[in-house]
């Protein structure tokens, strides 16, 4: 795919704030940080970048509004067009110097998605997708695992940290889940974990209470790539409800089910 315009403005704006981030990894001992609620960190880096992608995009797009992780909603002049953006995602990753973090950027017109870019700065993959375009990491075309067992199946999620609810809930799934499938994995990053679906790296991902900046761009880049994605009832009101089950067109009504079933013991 030739990459599109708008895919050409989120990544210039992703690939400025990402140069600022690579710093301030090496000194992410000299960090300053705030605690602003319960397991939840504000960093200068965090900050700085979200100021980067804001002033980018708009002189890009001056009639687009923004829906921001650290500053809140701004309305659109246009009044349809909203960027979606989380300026790092895995900040307590970054925060401890484990580099595995990402920008993730989605472009939503008149509430539907249209195009997404998730950068990783430490590897350099570029994750991107419009919609009808398809999805790609680097230029390379994505496309879902092949795998339709879930036995063979490698999933991720998230688990809720200190002061959110879910506990019970999560370690129901864990628990129906780790019998049968080749193993989960927690890494901290749920837009690089939604990528790595729409890539073939996992066969399915799940997680609630997630942020609609959390999950956006990793929403268009499942479906492009071949993949189904959903909330936990089946319904498509993952960024109302910040529920999320993705997988591939096997695995995923097959995780469903079991997600089903492990919530309903508890």
């Amino acid at each position: 795919m030739r990459k599109t315009a708008n895919i050409n403005v989120m990544e210039r704006a992703a690939r400025k704030a990402a140069r600022n981030l690579l710093h301030d990894l090496g000194e992410v001992e000299q960090l300053q940080v705030s605690r602003k609620g319960p397991a939840d960190f504000v960093s200068t880096a965090d900050l700085q970048a979200e100021k980067t992608l804001r002033e980018e995009l708009s002189k890009a797009r001056p009639d687009f509004g923004f829906i921001l992780e650290e500053a809140g909603r701004v309305e659109a002049p246009d009044g349809d067009s909203y960027w979606i953006i989380d300026p790092l995602d895995g900040t307590t990753n970054f925060l401890h110097g484990i580099p595995h973090f990402a920008i993730s950027i989605a472009l939503m017109q008149r509430g539907e998605i249209q195009a997404g870019v998730i950068l990783e700065p430490v590897r350099d993959e570029l994750f991107y997708a419009e919609k009808g375009k398809g999805a790609f990491m680097n230029d390379r075309r994505l496309r879902v695992s092949g795998r339709t067992k879930m036995a063979d199946a490698l999933l991720a999620t998230g688990i809720p940290y200190m002061g959110k609810p879910g506990h019970d809930t999560l370690l129901a799934e864990l628990r129906a889940l780790t019998d049968s499938v080749s193993g989960i994995r927690r890494l901290g990053v749920a837009s690089l974990d939604l990528a790595y679906v729409a890539a073939g790296r996992f066969e399915g991902f799940w997680e609630r209470g997630l942020q609609q900046w959390d999950m956006a761009a990793g929403l268009i880049l499942i479906r492009e790539a071949g993949g189904l994605v959903t909330d936990i009832g089946g319904g498509r009101k993952m960024l109302e409800t910040g529920d999320v089950v993705a997988g591939n067109t096997s695995i995923h009504p097959l995780l469903l089910n079991a997600l089903k079933k492990a919530s309903a013991s508890t």
